[in-house]
C-alpha cells in the first residue's frame, strides 16, 4: 500500500472554486482547542490490549489484527494506507457512500442519491441533525471547505486525480443544501463521492491541523469515533452516541491492532487464548490450521497484486524490451503454485479477470526464458546484475524467492532487498536512485471503475510516473491523451473499449504492470461475530457486522 500517492490532476479545464483562502483565514483566529479526547489522538502509551475495562457482553471490545501499518497518513483526502483507509470509512461519512463488496452507492451524509446520475447538476440535502464527534454539526460548509480542498490547484492530493478531472464546481445553496457541477455527464463519480470524506471546517482550517490529520486526529460524523491512536501498536474507537445515520454501530468499543508480522497476526486470532475476533491479510499457509481451530476463513479475489516498477531513467530499463525480457522470464504458474498456494492468478491485464471491463491484454507475459534471453540479447544487455527493492509485506516477501530464481536462470544476477513498506517509498519520495521496485497495491480500495484505476497508476501529475520517471516518453504522453477522451466519452460501451485499448499499451510498455493477482484472506470467529463478508482490498469493513 502506499499513502500520498497523487494521481493526475492535470485537466485542461481549471477547477472553479469557492474561496478556500478566505474562509480557512477567517476561521482560523476564531479556532477554538479540541476536546481532550480528540486532541489526545497519538498520546500516551503504546498498547496492544484493550483500553477501559474492555466490557462484557454485548458491549465488550472488538479486536481486529490488521496486517499493515497504523502510521501511513490519516488525511482521507491524501491516504492510500490500508490501515486508515479501512478505519476512515467507520469514523467519516461522505455525501454517498458505497457498500464496501458491491461498491454500489447508499446515501450516506446526503438524504438521497440524485434522480439523474447522468445530470452536470448534482443537488444534496444534508441528513437532518447529523453531527461530528465534538457536537458540532455537519454544514454544507463543511462540505465545501473538502471539496475545495480537493479541487484547489495549489494543493496536491490524492483525491485530485479522483475528482478534478469532471467536478467543476461545488457550491452551498442554503446550511443543509450543496450542489455540485459537473464538466460533462460523469455517472461513475457518484461511487467516488465516498473518497469525499466531509470533515469538519472548524477542525481542520486550524494552522497545523491538516499536518495533524496525517499523523491521526480523525474528526468526523460517522458511527464511531476516534479515542486514541497510537502508531505502529493500535487504534481504538467508540461507538458515537449521538449517530443517526444508515449504519449504526454494533460495537461499544473496538481496539484494531497493526501486525505486520505474519506469525504473530496469526497467533493473535488463534488458539484458546486468541486475543481477536477477526483479523485480515491471512497467510495461505495457515489456512487449514485456523479452520481446524473453528475459524471462518474466506478470500476475496480483485485487484489486489504484486507489481514489477522499473526506473526508466536507470539503463538499461529505459528500453523496453529490457522490462519486457524479465517480465518474460518470471514463472508466475510457479509463483501462484508455490508462495500463493492456489490462491491468484497470472496478470493477464493490468485488471484482473474479475473486473467489468477486463480483456485479455494483447501482450500478456507468459513464462518464456527463452524469449526473455532473445529480448536482453536483442537490447545488446549482457551480465546485468539487478537490486530488487521491495516491501516487506508477508506475501510478497514469499514470492520474492520465485522472482530471484527465474532472473538468476536466464543469466541476470540478482539481489533481494525486502525492508518496511515505509522505507522503500521514502526512498523513492527522495528521488533516490532505484533499478526494480516489487511490491503491492490494490487500487480497489477507491473503487471498481477501471478510468479510477487507471488514473490511480497512470498519469502525467501523479507519484507512480514520477517514481518510474516515464511521463516524458512520448508513448506515456500519447497514453495520458487517450485516457483523457477515455474518461469524457459518454456511452458507456466505447468508453470501455477505450480503456481496454489504452491498457493494451501499458501491458506492452511494462513500466508499473501486476504479476499475479491474487485473493485476500479474512479470518474471523463466526461464533461469535456475524454480518462478516470478506473483502477483496485490505482492511476490514464491520459497518454491518454485530455479536452472535
Amino acid at each position: 500500500m502506499r499513502d500520498d500517492v497523487s494521481p493526475d490532476d492535470t485537466s485542461p479545464h481549471a477547477p472553479h472554486r469557492r474561496s478556500f483562502l478566505k474562509r480557512v483565514g477567517a476561521l482560523g483566529a476564531a479556532a477554538v482547542g479540541l476536546p481532550p479526547a480528540l486532541a489526545a489522538c497519538s498520546a500516551g502509551p503504546e498498547s496492544t490490549n484493550d483500553t477501559g475495562d474492555g466490557g462484557s457482553g454485548k458491549d465488550r471490545t472488538l479486536t481486529a489484527v490488521i496486517g499493515y501499518g497504523n502510521d501511513g497518513s490519516w488525511d482521507p483526502t491524501q491516504t492510500a494506507s490500508a490501515f486508515a483507509m479501512a478505519a476512515n470509512h467507520h469514523i467519516y461519512e461522505g455525501l454517498l457512500d458505497t457498500d464496501p463488496i458491491t461498491r454500489v452507492p447508499y446515501p450516506a451524509l446526503a438524504t438521497a442519491l440524485p434522480g439523474d446520475p447522468s445530470a452536470t447538476t448534482w443537488r444534496f440535502t444534508l441528513r437532518s441533525g447529523a453531527t461530528f464527534h465534538d457536537g458540532r454539526p455537519v454544514t454544507a460548509d463543511d462540505v465545501a471547505f473538502v471539496f475545495d480542498r480537493i479541487l484547489d490547484p495549489r494543493t496536491q492530493t490524492l483525491a485530485k486525480g479522483f475528482f478534478a478531472p469532471w467536478l467543476d464546481s461545488v457550491r452551498t445553496v442554503d446550511a443543509r443544501t450543496v450542489e455540485l457541477g459537473l464538466k460533462f455527464p460523469f455517472p461513475d463519480g457518484l461511487a467516488r463521492l465516498t473518497l469525499a470524506k466531509v470533515m469538519p471546517q472548524h477542525v481542520f482550517s486550524r494552522p497545523g491541523a491538516w499536518d495533524d490529520a496525517v499523523k491521526g486526529l480523525a474528526v468526523g460524523s460517522g458511527p464511531y469515533r476516534q479515542t486514541a491512536h497510537h502508531p505502529k501498536s493500535n487504534t481504538t474507537f467508540e461507538a458515537f452516541a449521538a449517530y443517526n445515520g444508515p449504519r449504526k454501530p454494533a460495537f461499544r468499543t473496538m481496539n484494531w491492532l497493526t501486525i505486520v508480522d505474519a506469525s504473530s497476526r496469526v497467533a493473535r486470532i488463534s488458539g484458546t487464548d486468541a486475543g481477536a475476533q477477526i483479523a485480515d491479510n491471512i497467510p495461505y499457509a495457515n489456512i487449514p490450521r485456523l479452520e481446524r481451530g473453528g475459524l471462518k476463513v474466506a478470500g476475496g479475489a480483485g485487484m489486489n497484486n504484486l507489481f514489477l516498477m522499473f526506473n526508466t531513467r536507470h539503463k538499461p530499463f529505459d528500453d523496453v524490451r529490457v522490462r519486457q525480457a524479465l517480465r518474460y522470464a518470471i514463472d508466475s504458474e510457479r509463483m501462484v503454485r508455490v508462495a500463493l498456494k492456489g490462491h491468484g492468478r497470472p496478470a493477464s491485464s493490468f485488471l484482473n479477470e474479475g473486473n467489468p471491463s477486463h480483456r485479455r491484454a494483447k501482450t500478456v507475459y507468459g513464462y518464456d526464458p527463452a524469449r526473455a534471453k532473445a529480448l536482453l540479447k536483442a537490447a545488446g544487455v549482457t551480465d546485468l546484475k539487478v537490486d530488487i527493492m521491495a516491501v516487506n509485506v508477508s506475501w510478497i516477501v514469499d514470492c520474492l524467492p520465485t522472482i530471484k530464481a527465474s532472473w538468476d536462470a536466464i543469466g541476470v544476477r540478482t539481489t533481494l532487498a525486502p525492508q518496511e513498506t515505509t522505507a522503500v517509498f521514502t526512498k523513492l519520495d527522495q528521488k533516490q536512485d532505484y533499478q526494480v521496485v516489487v511490491a503491492a497495491s490494490n487500487p480497489n480500495q477507491f473503487g471498481l471503475d477501471a478510468d479510477l484505476i487507471m488514473h490511480y497508476n497512470y498519469g502525467p501529475g501523479n507519484l507512480w510516473m514520477q517514481y518510474t520517471r516515464w511521463a516524458d516518453d512520448p508513448v506515456a504522453k500519447q497514453l495520458f491523451t487517450d485516457m483523457d477522451r477515455a474518461t469524457r466519452e459518454p456511452d458507456p460501451e466505447k468508453k470501455k473499449a477505450m480503456v481496454q485499448d489504452y491498457i493494451d499499451v501499458v501491458a506492452e510498455q511494462a513500466v508499473l504492470y501486476p504479476v499475479v493477482h491474487n485473493e485476500l484472506m479474512t479470518a474471523w470467529d463466526a461464533r461469535r461475530l456475524g454480518g462478516i463478508r470478506a473483502q477483496p482490498y485490505p482492511g476490514v469493513n464491520l459497518l454491518q457486522a454485530k455479536w452472535i
